[in-house]
């Protein structure tokens, strides 16, 4: 496995997440791309639940996310979202982090990203889900970041940077650990077939919006027709009908 920026559509990815705007790699240009990708393709995990697994070279990415009309998770997102990032002239570095919502020795398996821009690093991440961020924030310690009814810091913990929303830690990692494409295939093997993982245990599907998250969980649906039809409409999800059936009892149980 390669990061393979070189196979991306780029015009194909900005036409899916509805960008038009300037291609110069500015923070400008940086939080409009990132703003757009969240608004445009949902987080979800529903090839996992269905025992598919997810493949992570860029080709299988880009067929699913943009030319699939389906969404991912962190590794597909972050993976997708770096490859146009370096295609549009941006120098970043790729790093895993651990989860922590209130456990903080989960292994790395949250895929993030820092960016330089405008002579400054930015914390870039359109793949947490939850109430990850929904553009870029300054890497600096103590830094905060303002989004519609979101709120966000970024703190040190020893060696850690830690990203928190509101009073929730979401994850740490360390800047000075890159990593590698044969890191986020084992990362992204644990995530997608161990029985620890949440992904493996739980649907798990979310579009965010302007001013609100919509979420799957909770929901009832009476068949897979509306099902379907949900994820379709309330998440851009495009399910075929035999998917969303098997998906069914999954969402019961």
């Amino acid at each position: 496995m390669t990061w393979d920026i070189e196979n991306l559509d780029l015009d194909a990815y900005l036409a899916r997440i509805g960008y038009d705007g300037p291609r110069d790699p500015t923070a400008r240009t940086l939080r409009a791309v990132h703003l757009a990708h969240v608004r445009s393709i949902p987080f979800e995990n529903l090839d996992v639940v269905l025992g598919r697994g997810v493949r992570l070279d860029l080709g299988s990415v880009q067929d699913k996310l943009v030319t699939g009309g389906r969404g991912g998770y962190c590794h597909e997102h972050n993976l997708l979202f770096a490859a146009a990032l370096e295609r549009l002239g941006f120098r970043l570095t790729r790093h895993l982090a651990r989860i922590r919502l209130g456990r903080p020795h989960l292994p790395r398996s949250h895929a993030t990203l820092t960016v330089v821009a405008d002579g400054r690093t930015w914390l870039a991440d359109v793949g947490f889900g939850g109430d990850g961020l929904v553009e870029p924030m300054p890497f600096e310690e103590g830094a905060t970041l303002e989004s519609g009814p979101w709120r966000w810091r970024l703190e040190r913990d020893g060696a850690f940077w830690v990203l928190a929303a509101g009073e929730t830690e979401l994850y740490a990692f360390r800047a000075d650990e890159p990593q590698f494409p044969s890191d986020f295939e084992m990362a992204g093997f644990y995530v997608a077939n161990s029985p620890h993982s949440p992904f493996v245990r739980h649907v798990l599907a979310q579009r965010t919006t302007a001013g609100a998250r919509i979420r799957l969980e909770g929901m009832s649906f009476s068949g897979a027709g509306e099902l379907a039809g949900w994820l379709r409409e309330k998440l851009g999800i495009e399910l075929p009908l035999r998917d969303a059936e098997a998906l069914l009892p999954r969402l019961r149980g």
